[in-house]
């Protein structure tokens, strides 16, 4: 049995409460929050709910720490320190910023003996395995990513932490007719612009300036400056009443050709729809609990990352059931 600690408790760590009830080789030990545990109330009976300081108290009755804060300023400093005290899951999103955190993890993770899993999730994550895989069997060929339409967490996240926003809601959307010519067979050249928009709803409080607040969201990089992104200003009603949900999913498409003169054109194309964007990354983070301390108990220590796990170690299944039932 394997005991899991929530760090935080937004929609991902509730996503991650449910999908360790899914699986019968893990447990939950504890939350733990930086809001008063008295005012966290939790789905799992008889599990405590504790202040994030005391998290170093339970080393040794936890195995694996899930990491549930966000990759704008969260999980930069969290990832590291906790890796010194835990084996640590972590959905770290920010894709021009994964080279530098993986550095800082490994570093810490290594000086403990403890591994650490990062930037985990469907993309990246899984969406990351299949541009590896298709890019492998398509060496002649382009991969294009789309994302949408869909709520992103990360990047709403991201808005929220601007000044004077009380909350937002991030949709990234796909041009229809970019997808349309890459499927085609294309292999159109498209700038991060011509690939996808992004809408933000925004509540404001009273009184904020809401002219700085669009400026700010637009010029953020590695979030918003390099796409056609509107921003629009909503009350609290509205986004409760309108934008309760926090649907996603995308496709990852690999356009490419085959034969001696490349005269037969290929394509392989991967997508996710999705209910829930939270409950279906949190169901990944800890499909790759088990992967974690099955590479532990090899003898691997330092961060890793979705490329590094077999995939018979995510399953529940022996080999011989793989073998019998998924071959």
């Amino acid at each position: 049995m394997i005991s899991i600690g929530i760090v935080g408790y937004g929609n991902l760590a509730k996503g991650v409460e449910c999908a360790i009830r899914q699986n019968p080789d893990m447990c939950l030990k504890a939350v733990f929050t930086r809001r008063d545990p008295a005012s966290v109330k939790i789905l799992t009976p008889d599990v405590p709910v504790c202040p994030l300081q005391d998290a170093q108290n339970w080393q040794g009755k936890i195995d694996v720490m899930i990491l549930c804060g966000g990759s704008a300023t969260d999980l930069p400093a969290m990832t590291p320190e906790f890796a010194k005290s835990f084996h640590v899951i972590d959905s770290f999103d920010t894709h021009a910023n994964i080279p530098a955190h993986f550095a800082a993890v490994d570093t810490a993770a290594k000086e403990s003996g403890h591994i650490a899993l990062i930037s985990l999730g469907w993309d990246p994550g899984l969406f990351s395995v299949n541009r590896l895989y298709a890019s492998a069997i398509l060496p002649q060929g382009k991969d294009y990513t789309f994302w949408g339409k869909g709520v992103s967490q990360g990047h709403s996240d991201a808005v929220r932490r601007i000044p004077g926003v009380v909350d937002c809601r991030q949709y990234t959307i796909p041009v229809a007719d970019a997808m349309d010519r890459v499927r085609r067979g294309e292999n159109p050249q498209l700038t991060t612009r011509e690939k996808h928009t992004r809408y933000c709803y925004v509540v404001a409080e009273d009184g904020a300036d809401k002219a700085a607040i669009e400026n700010a969201i637009k010029t953020m990089p590695n979030y918003f400056a390099d796409y056609d992104t509107t921003v629009e200003f909503i009350t609290m009603e509205q986004m409760r009443a309108e934008h309760s949900g926090l649907p996603h999913g995308g496709s990852v498409i690999r356009s490419g050709s085959t034969g001696w003169n490349g005269e037969n054109n290929q394509t392989i194309e991967y997508k996710l729809t999705l209910d829930s964007n939270p409950q279906f990354t949190a169901s990944v983070l800890v499909a790759c609990v088990r992967a974690a301390m099955r590479m532990y108990s090899r003898g691997i220590t330092g961060c890793q990352t979705i490329f590094d796990i077999a995939p018979a170690d995510l399953s529940l299944m022996s080999k011989e059931e793989l073998l019998k039932t998924m071959l």
